[in-house]
């Protein structure tokens, strides 16, 4: 167990075992380096990420227990099925992705900041246009309702934030997430840090060493790296959340 976060060498992309960690505050690991599609990416094969405020340094983590969601296991309300029945709203995938991050960045500034700062917004951007970053837009008519974006490394996805501009817009873009993965028989949506939100829809907490376990496999298979939008278009979109 480490008594303070290790200083990151910034020539080099190496990380410390995530399992020496702090338990306070719970999961830092380390601190410095860059936000470079080549560190951001080996950070996440090893169930770490970064979350930090704007004026920090760039603080990576890896909390202990660690919150997934299994994607055979998603609690849907029934009245956002309902609601998503009758009504217009459609679906799409890596259509919006620079809008989805931009209302993430923006409903979070209007509570108590943001860790989305304009250092992470062009790294994930550049992320997305590498095909590693990816996001699930919710539509009323031309209206962005709701949206959640992540990053996915061999078959397991990390998801970032995600936002509602209307009531069930958030819950309807990690539903469409959710059952897309399972349709490709990825197991895990790794959320990250639990809040009674995200656990209240289901989403379980693992202990870090099981998490670790179980992420190594997932990140050294092939997954699908390119644009999502292609696997699975609009119009099926709707009918994969609602079947």
């Amino acid at each position: 167990m480490l008594r303070q976060p290790v200083l990151l060498d910034p020539l080099r992309l190496d990380f410390p075992p995530p399992e020496h960690a702090l338990r306070e505050p719970d999961g830092l690991l380390a601190v410095g380096g860059d936000l470079s599609p080549q560190r951001l990416l080996a950070a996440y094969r090893r169930g770490i990420f970064p979350w930090f405020g704007a004026g920090d340094p760039i603080l990576w983590w890896s909390p202990d227990p660690r919150c997934v969601f299994r994607t055979d296991a998603l609690h849907v309300p029934q009245r956002l099925i309902r609601s998503l029945r009758r009504g217009s709203w459609t679906l799409s995938i890596d259509t919006a992705f620079e809008r989805v991050i931009g209302a993430c960045a923006a409903s979070r500034a209007d509570a108590a900041g943001t860790w989305i700062t304009p250092a992470m917004h062009a790294a994930y951007r550049l992320l997305h246009e590498l095909g590693h970053a990816h996001s699930f837009e919710v539509w009323d008519d031309t209206r962005l309702v709701g949206g959640l974006y992540g990053v996915a490394t061999g078959d397991l996805f990390a998801g970032e934030s995600m936002f509602s501009a209307a009531s069930g817009g958030s819950r309807a873009a990690l539903l469409c997430a959710v059952r897309l993965l399972d349709r490709w028989g990825w197991p895990l949506l790794d959320a990250q840090v639990a809040n009674p939100h995200l656990l209240r829809m289901g989403a379980i907490e693992l202990p870090r060493h099981e998490f670790l376990g179980r992420a190594a496999t997932l990140v050294a298979r092939a997954g699908r790296p390119g644009r999502w939008d292609t696997a699975l278009p609009w119009r099926e979109a709707r009918e994969l959340v609602l079947n």
